[in-house]
C-alpha cells in the first residue's frame, strides 16, 4: 500500500497551518505594536488660554513685538477694512498703527477647542479697544475674534491665522441731493422770474 500522497497531504496542511500560525502572530505584534497616541488636548487648552492671556497682556502694554511674536512665520492677519497681511513686516505694521499712543486694547478668550490630533485648535472670544478720534474725542470699540493655532514643529503653539470684527452698527450719512437737480430747480425759478418781469413789462 503507498502511503506516499497521503503523507504530502499531511505535510501540506501542517505548513499551511505553520504559515496562518505565523502570519497571526505577526498581525497581533504589529497591533501591540501601535498605541494610541495620548490625549492631550485638555493641556493644550490650558496652554493655549494661558499663551492668548499673555499676549492680551503684551497688546495692553502696547509691545508690538512681543505682540507679533505669537504669531507663526506663515500666519495671515485678517483686519477689518484693510487687505490680508500675510507675512511678519505687515502684521507688525498692522499692529503698530493699533497699538497708537491713544489706544488701549484688551480681549478675553470665551472658548478654545482643541483638536484630538494635538495639532490644531481655535480661539474664540471678545476684545474692548478704546482710542480718540480727529478731534480728540474718546472712542469705544466692542467686537469678536476668532484665531487659528497651529503646534509648530518645535512644539511650541503659534497663531496662524487671526481675523476680528467690531460690534457697532455702521451709521450711513444720508447723501446730499445731487448739484444737477439743485441748478435744475434754480433754472426753473429764474425762468418763471423772466416771465413775470416780461408779462409786467407788457401790461
Amino acid at each position: 500500500m503507498d502511503l506516499s500522497v497521503g503523507n504530502c497531504s499531511e505535510g501540506t496542511k501542517k505548513s499551511r497551518l505553520a504559515l496562518c500560525s505565523c502570519v497571526a502572530l505577526i498581525l497581533i505584534a504589529s497591533a501591540c505594536g501601535e498605541k494610541t497616541p495620548p490625549d492631550t488636548r485638555a493641556a493644550d487648552e490650558s496652554t493655549i488660554r494661558n499663551l492668548d492671556a499673555q499676549w492680551s497682556k503684551a497688546a495692553a502694554a502696547k509691545d508690538v513685538d512681543g505682540s507679533v511674536s505669537y504669531y507663526s512665520d506663515d500666519a495671515s492677519l485678517l483686519a477689518p477694512n484693510a487687505p490680508i497681511a500675510s507675512d511678519k513686516q505687515g502684521i507688525r505694521a498692522a499692529w503698530a498703527s493699533l497699538l497708537g499712543p491713544d489706544t488701549s486694547l484688551t480681549w478675553q478668550a470665551s472658548k478654545v477647542e482643541v483638536s484630538r490630533s494635538g495639532d490644531l485648535a481655535y480661539v474664540q472670544g471678545v476684545y474692548q479697544l478704546t482710542s480718540k478720534d480727529a478731534r480728540g474725542k474718546p472712542t469705544a470699540d466692542n467686537g469678536k475674534f476668532v484665531e487659528v493655532w497651529k503646534k509648530q514643529a518645535d512644539g511650541k503653539w503659534k497663531t496662524v491665522a487671526d481675523i476680528f470684527n467690531s460690534d457697532l452698527v455702521v451709521v450711513q450719512k444720508q447723501a446730499p441731493p445731487p448739484a444737477a437737480k439743485k441748478a435744475t430747480r434754480h433754472s426753473h425759478a429764474k425762468k418763471k422770474r423772466h416771465r413775470k418781469s416780461q408779462s409786467s413789462d407788457t401790461e
